[in-house]
């Protein structure tokens, strides 16, 4: 128990990413034993194996992380959110993925936001939504399968109910650049354009704008990506350059 509190009191933010090498330096453990223990907490989800190193897990964060990182998230998004908001005239959404549905972390839109059925603090089945799709086409397939592994609900008439549309849906959303649009797949008569903010490891969180079912929802990608790009910058140091071009479908 020592040990592994020794190694746990390591990651002090959800962001921190440790190699076995610092590690075992900084816990003065051999690298034999730091190897063993990291690998024994990896299986029990106490901390995830990326290929930039070791990193908090979905069980850490059960007990309060995930509440930091999600206020990391909110306080870096806030700031494009609203502008993106006030330039849009639509309802912006802040998520990240839970499994098989998103969390909302933040909405804004004013007057608007009443008529979105969403709320901060509330969760939508990811695949149903522009936010969720952003984030699941940066999966791995396998991945996809085991959070779908039963079955693929349904909330409209428009909703993606089979795996293998899933699989190919997402190929698309790779190929728009990262660019989701769900239309009345989550709820009837909305629309939305979504994009991830992406670390190399993976996605973290969405942005997506809503708009009425009918809207051209594409044309204020450009406005997303921007917001997108700019989360990362703040999140992150760097733009990655998958958020360098704009989607090929708004061009």
């Amino acid at each position: 128990m020592e040990r592994v509190t020794l190694i746990m009191d390591l990651f002090e933010r959800p962001q921190t990413r440790l190699t076995l090498e610092t590690v075992s330096r900084r816990t003065g453990l051999p690298r034999s034993t730091t190897h063993r223990i990291l690998d024994q907490l990896v299986r029990l989800d106490w901390l995830r194996h990326t290929v930039s190193g070791y990193l908090l897990g979905p069980r850490a964060l059960g007990l309060g992380g995930r509440e930091i990182g999600h206020s990391t998230l909110r306080a870096a998004a806030a700031p494009q959110l609203l502008e993106l908001a006030v330039r849009t005239k639509m309802v912006v959404h802040l998520a990240v993925l839970d499994g098989p549905e998103i969390y909302y972390l933040d909405k804004v839109g004013g007057r608007a936001a009443v008529d979105i059925p969403s709320r901060v603090g509330g969760r939508a089945v990811a695949h149903c939504t522009g936010l969720g799709k952003a984030m699941l086409a940066w999966l791995s397939p396998e991945e996809i399968d085991a959070r779908y592994a039963q079955v693929i609900e349904r909330r409209t008439p428009h909703s993606i109910g089979r795996l293998d549309a899933l699989h190919r849906e997402l190929g698309v959303v790779r190929r728009r650049n990262g660019l989701a649009v769900d239309r009345g797949e989550c709820f009837p008569g909305i629309a939305c354009v979504g994009l991830a903010i992406r670390h190399p490891d993976g996605p973290v969180a969405a942005i997506s704008a809503v708009g009425e079912g009918g809207s051209a929802v594409e044309r204020i990608a450009p406005l997303v990506v921007n917001a997108v790009r700019t989360v990362t910058d703040d999140l992150f140091g760097t733009t990655s350059s998958y958020h360098r071009e704009v989607p090929d479908m708004v061009r």
